[in-house]
């Protein structure tokens, strides 16, 4: 099982600068409570973008995506040349894809979940996540909050 995980804002926006364009705790709470115990990929960027006290995120198994074949990683993490490479490696497993937009765009074909924050403005940006098609993805679940929402897709 593939679930893409992301706060996004009304107009697609996922980040600016390498980092989140926000700060609301009640996400950050969310990413760790869904994420604990699992596979968490991410491209290269966005593993550069965790604050280094907090990389590799703790109780989770950390995989990298880089083509860049000398990339160094600490022990335990692992890396792999392609998203679709590193989820074939773990095709038995639940794996959190958790950014950024390029990975998000690869994995989104392949996901059978979303678990979406979203943000409920426009923010500036320079990252954004793929448009989440009607025609595909049926929300099953939805909890709002003052200025966002915890929401989940899945495949039709």
């Amino acid at each position: 099982m593939v679930t893409l995980v992301a706060a996004v804002a009304n107009n697609g926006c996922i980040g600016k600068g390498g980092e989140l364009p926000w700060s609301i705790p009640e996400d950050m709470k969310r990413f760790k409570d869904l994420t604990t115990g699992s596979i968490v990929v991410m491209g290269r960027k966005t593993w550069e973008s965790i604050p280094e006290k907090y990389r590799p995120l703790p109780n989770r198994h950390n995989v990298v995506v880089t083509r860049q074949a000398d990339y160094k990683l600490p022990d335990g993490v692992d890396r792999f040349n392609s998203l679709d490479t590193a989820l074939d490696a773990f095709v038995t497993n639940n794996v959190m894809v958790i950014g950024g937009a390029e990975i998000y765009t690869q994995a989104m074909d392949r996901a059978d979940t979303l678990q979406i924050t979203e943000v409920h403005r426009d923010v500036d940006g320079d990252t954004f996540f793929p448009h989440i098609e009607a025609a595909h993805w049926k929300e099953t679940w939805r909890e709002d909050h003052d200025g966002f929402s915890f929401v989940t897709y899945t495949t039709l």
